[in-house]
């Protein structure tokens, strides 16, 4: 709650926390509309692979000429490792470059926030632990909703209570998964035209609404705060905000969860479409349980919303603003030397899932795209499986059929060993065994 005042202090001594954006994208770009409004930061270098289309950017958020002048804009890498740069922001949303600028950040002694999600689910615990035997903050991104609901998972754990659930919510239905870049526009309510005309691109939206993105940022979420992974996937119970408490409990309790201390993504719609009442498409929550009597009656005396037994209530923030709230990632890490969430150990991972009966010589598409979506499951069953994770099904050939809703392994497709990301993330299952032996 002193995060100001520190950044205050720092302006006033003439050392502003100079930043690296790599990526200007949408979550790149509501960052860099605060930077003009916030003294003692200033962003330094932003490297994008256009950078013309980087300087349009700020333009449009409201940079005047000055501060454009003073920004270094290239699509090298390597200028975000600047000797004045203190923080790299890591925004591109591609696994492979995401790790590798990473790698080069902790490599030169930078703190960086990941923004890209799908790299730190990828081989995020194998880059924090690097950062921290460095010494430098490897941070998951504030404003994303990983990094929020990590934030509410340790605030239930300082004050003492015991974490049920926790997680986000989202649009959903079953019927999702199989939701192709062709016909994604219509579960949104706008026309290929319309999406075409606003920027919007098919493949990225369709990641979010076929059940890839959950899963990417629950995992995030196992991964940072140990909380565990439902063994059969996401559930996206339908569930608004005054019935977390209810449905998130343990089935012996009378909710929906195999055991307390799960992840879990909370549906805004009914299963046969119906909007959910009062629901959190666009927020994050926590259940948690009270410890003793007097801590339930507390719950109801001051106004929670409980199970009936009184004992199970819930927290939650109805909205995430991303990257107009990264700056508390930013700053947490040049001022406190502290992440806003990181990867402890691999909990959860993502696994490709056939959208289709896949034939042998087909090329995966990824996240959002035509041939697979990504499934949530225990890190410990991924590895047991062989399974491969969304981030490397992309522009990878199939060696043999996958039949539609079945797991695609390592062994179903062809795979470059000598790969700098598929090597990291070799290393990082090597250590997760080793580990669990």
């Amino acid at each position: 709650m002193n995060l100001f005042s520190l950044l205050q202090a720092r302006n006033a001594a003439g050392k502003p926390v100079r930043v690296a954006l790599i990526g200007a994208g949408k979550f790149g770009s509501m960052f860099l509309s605060q930077v003009p409004h916030v003294p003692g930061l200033e962003v330094s270098v932003i490297v994008d692979l256009d950078p013309q289309r980087a300087r349009d950017a700020c333009k449009t958020v409201g940079w005047d000429e000055a501060l454009i002048a003073a920004t270094t804009f290239t699509p090298d890498p390597a200028k975000a490792m600047a000797d004045d740069v203190e923080v790299v922001v890591e925004a591109t949303g591609s696994p492979a470059a995401g790790i590798r600028h990473a790698r080069a950040a902790i490599a030169a002694g930078k703190h960086i926030v990941m923004v890209n999600v799908e790299a730190d689910v990828l081989a995020g615990p194998l880059l924090a632990a690097e950062a921290r035997e460095t010494g430098v903050v490897y941070s998951l991104a504030y404003g994303d909703q990983p990094a929020l609901t990590a934030e509410m998972v340790d605030w239930a754990r300082a004050t003492g209570f015991r974490v049920v659930a926790a997680g986000k919510g989202t649009k959903y239905l079953p019927t999702y998964h199989d939701v192709t870049p062709d016909n994604v526009w219509q579960h949104y309510g706008l026309t290929a035209a319309e999406a075409q005309s606003a920027g919007m691109n098919p493949q990225m939206f369709n990641s979010f609404l076929d059940g890839t993105k959950s899963a990417i940022e629950m995992a995030a979420i196992a991964n940072a705060t140990g909380l565990n992974v439902p063994s059969e996937g996401l559930l996206f119970p339908p569930c608004g905000v005054d019935d977390l408490p209810h449905v998130l409990r343990p089935r012996a309790a009378g909710g929906i969860l195999e055991q307390a201390g799960l992840v879990e993504v909370v549906s805004s719609l009914e299963r046969d479409g119906r909007p959910v009442f009062r629901d959190l498409r666009w927020g994050v929550y926590v259940v948690l349980e009270a410890p003793n009597d007097y801590a339930a009656d507390c719950f109801r005396q001051y106004g929670l919303k409980t199970d009936a037994s009184g004992r199970y209530a819930a927290m939650y923030k109805p909205y995430h603003l991303i990257g107009l709230e990264l700056n508390i990632s930013i700053l947490s890490a040049a001022l406190r030397n502290e992440a806003t969430g990181q990867p402890r150990g691999f909990r959860g991972d993502v696994a490709a899932v056939a959208k289709r009966d896949l034939a042998t010589g087909e090329m995966l598409d990824g996240e959002g795209g035509y041939t697979v979506w990504g499934r949530l499951m225990p890190a410990e069953t991924s590895l047991r499986l062989g399974a491969l994770p969304i981030g490397l099904a992309h522009r990878v050939r199939l060696i043999r059929d996958v039949a539609h809703g079945a797991v695609v392994r390592w062994s179903d497709v062809e795979v470059d060993a000598n790969d700098e990301t598929v090597k990291a993330r070799r290393a990082m299952e090597a250590a997760a065994s080793k580990t669990s032996r």
